[in-house]
């Protein structure tokens, strides 16, 4: 796909996540035991054959940029193309605090003009999904559309979990008669997966007309105010879909991934996911070590028992340790006899000898990143 290239929002930390995003970026957002939640976005562009990906970064975008390096792992460290980081700097124009989406697009403007294709892919970063956006960019052209949005159906959603839920209304022809956000009503359920097809040309003026009418959300300004007069189509997605908007919803959607069905689907072989290669030696299981109906990743030495839970990389549980339920990020120790249940525990998290933590599926106890306890 040589006529397109992708443009990803990193964003504000979410407030939703809490803990979670207290010192990085949505997109940084450790998901599935090795991955980030950027990885998704980026291995669906590389694996449509997009090669030209720019990254706006907003504010704590320090452990995005070391995930992603030189964006080597993604086959994007290119002469030509490849991956660009657009963190914000200050101008005349430009004070380094994006107002909102339209204003960060308006801050690379100058690296979007510089791009060769005709199409940009736009995407926001707190939803995973695994696809490739060749039939949608083939729709969008066909159908004569000036924006394409990809969705999703949700039959059964929590409306207790929304951020940033844009909901859509077709006509019998397929056009989109009107946008929601946030709605509380089920009147629709076709859901928004946050990634957009549209025009190069179309992108810039409507940022440019949006910002000299001192308005910058896109969604709200741009997608809302002009539905009637811009030619606005969807393209569904049949997939898996998790959108992390909360810490109800990043627990339920990491411990959905002990269904093999929905491991199948969003780590496709046919699609792979691409992410941040690390040399360590494989999970050590010690003395009475095991684990039950989990995902254990490399570099862990489990003395313990873990059963039910997401096991990320470099994780220690001592002997006579038991965790159910749970997901334990990067280079976090469990000491002895400590008992876990519920709980989510950020990197670098150190959780003594004894201790007792225990939440509930719906509430789970999360420690943020580099608590000792």
């Amino acid at each position: 796909m040589e006529n397109a290239f992708g443009l990803i929002y990193t964003g504000d930390a979410s407030m939703e996540l809490r803990e979670l995003t207290f010192s990085r970026s949505v997109a940084a957002v450790p998901f599935g035991g090795r991955y980030r939640s950027i990885d998704f976005m980026l291995s669906n562009l590389v694996n449509t054959g997009i090669y030209n990906v720019g990254i706006i970064a907003q504010r704590n975008y320090h452990s995005l940029m070391d995930h992603l390096e030189s964006g080597k792992e993604w086959d994007l460290h290119r002469k030509r193309d490849g991956l660009f980081i657009l963190p914000p700097f200050v101008t005349h124009d430009n004070t380094g605090v994006y107002k909102g989406t339209v204003d960060a697009i308006r801050s690379c403007m100058g690296y979007i003009r510089r791009s060769s294709q005709r199409y940009v892919v736009l995407m926001g970063s707190h939803t995973i999904y695994n696809t490739t956006f060749n039939d949608m960019i083939k729709q969008h052209e066909e159908s004569g559309a000036d924006i394409t949005v990809m969705y999703n159906s949700e039959e059964n959603y929590d409306f207790s979990e929304q951020y940033d839920d844009l909901r859509l209304k077709f006509d019998e022809n397929g056009r989109v008669t009107d946008l929601a956000i946030n709605p509380k009503d089920n009147e629709t359920t076709f859901c928004s997966c946050d990634a957009f097809v549209m025009e190069k040309t179309l992108l810039e003026y409507l940022v440019e007309d949006a910002y000299a009418h001192a308005l910058y959300d896109f969604t709200n300004d741009v997608l809302l105010r002009n539905v009637k007069e811009l030619n606005i189509r969807g393209y569904e997605y049949k997939g898996y879909v998790a959108r992390l908007n909360s810490i109800n919803s990043y627990y339920k959607h990491n411990m959905a991934l002990l269904d093999k069905a929905v491991t199948r689907d969003l780590f496709s072989h046919d699609h792979p996911i691409y992410t941040k290669v690390k040399d360590e030696f494989p999970a050590s299981y010690v003395g009475e070590g095991r684990a039950i109906n989990s995902i254990v990743a490399d570099g862990c030495v489990i003395e313990g028992t873990v059963e039910n839970s997401i096991i990320f990389r470099g994780i220690k549980v001592g002997r006579g340790a038991v965790v159910k339920n749970s997901i334990i990020m990067q280079a976090a120790q469990i000491g002895e006899n400590a008992s876990l249940n519920c709980v989510i525990l950020d990197k670098g998290v150190i959780v003594g000898s004894g201790v007792t933590l225990s939440g509930h599926d719906l509430y789970p106890v999360v420690l943020r990143k580099g608590t000792k306890i």
